[in-house]
């Protein structure tokens, strides 16, 4: 995964732009993606920085409820490494402390 599709420009995202990133990946986003992309772009707006994985399980759990807030229901969504992806899609920068 390079970090050519996170956004220098946060302006630019869209909702398509995030499915076609996401497709790349072999992801379909659907309306529980969506949920958690705006979640983290809540965040993002909040606090000025992407969310690492127990500040996005947080945040999703607050904007989302608790059961869509555990990891292992993030890793379902977006596998692999899911604050990396969230930051991508969501048109993000990458959170700091992900490698």
């Amino acid at each position: 995964m390079s970090d050519k599709h996170y956004l220098s420009k946060l302006a630019q995202w869209s909702t398509d732009q995030a499915a076609a990133i996401a497709a790349e990946d072999s992801v379909e986003l659907g309306n529980e993606h969506l949920q958690v992309l705006d979640a983290a772009r809540d965040f993002y707006d909040q606090y000025g920085f992407s969310p690492s994985m127990r500040p996005l399980c947080r945040t999703v759990a607050e904007h989302c409820g608790l059961e869509k807030g555990r990891s292992i229901y993030l890793l379902q969504l977006f596998p692999g490494s899911p604050a990396k992806l969230v930051a991508r899609y969501a048109g993000l920068p990458k959170p700091k402390n992900c490698i």
